[in-house]
């Protein structure tokens, strides 16, 4: 652990999430507000096919997209293949959130009979974002769509292709009038912004870093820095602060070698919490105001102790909470790194958890989501096992928990 003593104060006009919207709403990668929290929300602690299931819905294709919610309508795409090497295609669902009804699917792109993409991964690993009276998915190389809530296509952006590696995974971003992605691929990475009504290109912004590897699938995170927004994406060897209107890059904080980026930013105290990929994972808490290359100046503290590679950190008051792939569960003070405890969860972890009223909730890739109570000890509360694997991260809907399995879908609530 390092850390920078001279850094350690709070700014309270520093590193605000962007939120809005009610419980029952869930618009985007991890929640409203992007950080995975809705702690006004109550859903179980056990379920199991007789228990708090609600409903459960069979899901074509394959996909780790998330959830997304709003106004009783639940979206998520899949990719779905016709056949062994026959090709097919790139789907955005709509579901009832009450009864789990499917009440349209929309085939938005063609799916080639072959396409880059880790064992681990699908072609529909980007989580749809829901604007007004809008649905935006996008799907890495393919291309990006914007629909309305009935599955009438608005319009398609498919003119940015470039070169995967492991496919695509990143989310999109609402910021203003624009929808911004990363795309990150084996060689000249870039942060785009289209055009919410059009679909037209408004910028694109070049990440240029020392990084060997190129290719992350990090998703974009809207933050306010005395009051003003700017979009803090990392990539490979470094993360940026941009701004929204026109790409502009603010700031920045190299880390080295460090690719295939997955955790989503996180923010408060003043900070932004990143991890910086696989190789080694670092956390690192960076001190957000800075103008420019701010590696020396900003990084208040770092650990390389048990970092994750894939799933998303958590911030709850002085409390963070992250988990390695391997089922480290660790607890530290967000302000120091101190580490306040470290324990494990059996199995292997890529989807991003979620902290729902006082307890965390941990999906693992062997299907069994670990129910952990929040606070200054460590303390297992439940183990559900879904009986097959889970990649995706789950949604909220007031005090209920949406669970998207590898080829079900789940609505978990007391009854």
């Amino acid at each position: 652990m390092s850390i920078c003593w001279g850094c350690l104060f709070s700014v309270v006009s520093l590193g605000m999430p962007i939120s809005a919207l009610g419980n029952s709403d869930w618009i985007q990668f991890r929640g409203n507000d992007g950080q995975g929290v809705s702690l006004e929300s109550d859903p179980p602690v056990e379920w199991s096919s007789e228990k708090n299931t609600q409903w459960r819905v069979s899901m074509p294709g394959k996909g780790w997209s998330s959830p997304v919610i709003k106004e009783g309508r639940l979206y998520l795409t899949s990719a779905v293949h016709q056949g062994d090497g026959d090709g097919g295609s790139l789907q955005l669902l709509c579901f009832d959130v009450e009864s789990g009804r499917q009440l349209w699917v929309r085939d938005v792109f063609s799916l080639p009979e072959q396409g880059i993409k880790h064992d681990k991964n699908t072609h529909a690993s980007a989580t749809p974002y829901i604007g007004e009276g809008r649905i935006y998915a996008h799907f890495g190389h393919f291309g990006t769509v914007c629909v309305d809530t009935d599955g009438e296509i608005v319009w398609k952006q498919e003119s940015l292709p470039y070169e995967p590696v492991h496919g695509n995974g990143g989310s999109p971003v609402i910021v203003g009038k624009n929808l911004i992605f990363s795309s990150d691929g084996k060689k000249d990475p870039v942060i785009t912004a289209l055009d919410l009504k059009t679909g037209a290109v408004v910028w694109r912004q070049k990440r240029e870093t020392d990084a060997t590897r190129k290719f992350s699938f990090s998703t974009p995170l809207l933050v306010s820095v005395s009051g003003k927004e700017q979009v803090v994406s990392a990539a490979s060897g470094a993360v940026f602060g941009y701004a929204p209107t026109d790409g502009r890059e603010l700031w920045r904080v190299d880390y080295g070698q460090g690719y295939s980026v997955v955790p989503r930013p996180i923010v408060g105290h003043g900070h932004v919490y990143v991890a910086t990929g696989f190789g080694r994972p670092n956390v690192l808490a960076i001190r957000l105001g800075g103008d420019g290359n701010v590696t020396d100046s900003h990084i208040t503290w770092q650990t390389s102790r048990s970092g994750p590679k894939t799933p998303s950190m958590l911030l709850d008051g002085n409390l963070l909470y992250y988990v390695s792939d391997g089922g480290i569960v660790s607890c530290v003070k967000a302000v120091s790194g101190d580490p306040v405890w470290q324990d494990r969860v059996k199995g292997n972890v890529s989807s991003s958890p979620i902290i729902a009223g006082n307890r965390i909730y941990i999906g693992t890739e062997e299907g069994i989501v670990y129910v952990l109570k929040t606070g200054s000890e460590f303390q297992q509360l439940a183990a559900n096992d879904f009986g097959e694997r889970i990649f995706a991260s789950p949604a909220i809907t007031g005090d209920a928990l949406i669970v998207r399995t590898e080829t079900y879908l789940y609505r978990i609530e007391s009854k």
